[in-house]
């Protein structure tokens, strides 16, 4: 006999499909997946593409499909495509409220936290960005009250906010619970003001957080950008390329120091760079555990920005040393 024509008791298609009897009889009594025929005595019979139905159905419903979606696919009332579509969209719609579940959860271990403190978890991790902003913003206007500074220093630190990305992880969440918990602590943000008053007491401050001192830096952070990039792609450190990105390093040191571009002033960079490697690795190992109140704001805004890996793994120090001064 032909196979498509040949037909199947329940229990061989239990043992083909995987399937229990009384399963099969529920696809059946469903109108999901109908027998090709019945016995003289009423029993089930099933051919080879009731089968492939069957492992079909069974596929969809190990995926959570609904039995309804299940039905209107196999009536030809939607697609494969817009039923998988569709079903995605639940699944990470239910995974999004599981990290915010857990992230919570974590919280509460790891902090001890008290019984009214977890709606103010649930309120943070709900927050729309316009809401995390006004927050944020609320944070540095306490925190920059009164404190006699630079108003171009002041716009830097209110620039490096947290930005929730769409799709969030367990740790992004629990990094942004702990710093909105922060934000919003009266003695948190007491602690900045105080910080930032005495950053700007200490001699030559006015000057070297000026806005004209910042540009400077943000000039030299692009170079180092570059001398990263350049490494990244194996550009060697005694390289035409390589050497032009260290003169724009040592031009622009020296015009923050006012040196000449010196075999001697080299050197001197060479050795610096050495101790702003040193100083780098510091910073990425202190900055989880760090007591000092601004610190900790950035590291948790780079966890919630997805950057401190970014930041971890910059390290063009060495490379740019040897373009800078390749001597030993």
């Amino acid at each position: 006999m032909d196979d498509d024509a040949k037909l199947y008791a329940i229990g061989e298609v239990a043992r083909r499909t995987g399937l229990s009897v009384s399963a099969i009889r529920f696809y059946s009594d469903a109108g999901v997946v109908a027998p090709a025929a019945h016995t003289a005595s009423g029993h089930r019979l099933y051919d080879v593409h009731a089968i492939a139905r069957l492992e079909f159905v069974s596929t969809l419903r190990e995926l959570d499909a609904g039995l309804e979606d299940v039905r209107s696919l196999l009536d030809g009332r939607v697609t494969l495509t817009d039923l998988a579509t569709a079903h995605l969209a639940r699944l990470e719609q239910h995974a999004r409220r599981t990290r915010v579940r857990l992230a919570v959860l974590r919280t509460i271990v790891k902090q001890e936290t008290e019984a009214g403190q977890v709606i103010l978890m649930h309120k943070l991790v709900a927050m729309s960005d316009d809401e995390r902003d006004r927050l944020i913003d609320e944070f540095w206007n306490e925190a920059t009250e009164g404190v006699d500074g630079d108003d171009a220093f002041f716009a830097m630190l209110r620039s490096h906010r947290p930005v929730l990305p769409d799709d969030p992880s367990a740790e992004q969440l629990e990094a942004w619970i702990e710093l909105g918990n922060l934000v919003r602590d009266g003695d948190f943000r007491r602690a900045v003001r105080d910080q930032l008053r005495e950053t700007f007491a200490t001699a030559g401050a006015s000057v070297m957080l000026s806005a004209e001192m910042l540009g400077e830096f943000d000039r030299g952070g692009a170079i180092l950008q570059d001398a990263h990039d350049a490494q990244l792609a194996g550009v060697p450190s005694d390289s035409p390329r390589a050497g032009e990105i260290a003169t724009r390093y040592v031009e622009f040191l020296g015009r923050v120091s006012g040196d000449d571009d010196t075999p001697e002033f080299r050197r001197k960079v060479a050795r610096d760079l050495v101790r702003v490697e040193e100083l780098h690795r510091e910073s990425i190992e202190e900055a989880a555990t760090s007591p000092d109140p601004h610190t900790r704001y950035q590291s948790l805004v780079a966890t919630i920005n997805g950057t401190a890996d970014e930041y971890a793994s910059f390290m063009p120090y060495a490379w740019l040393r040897a373009a800078v001064d390749p001597s030993p």
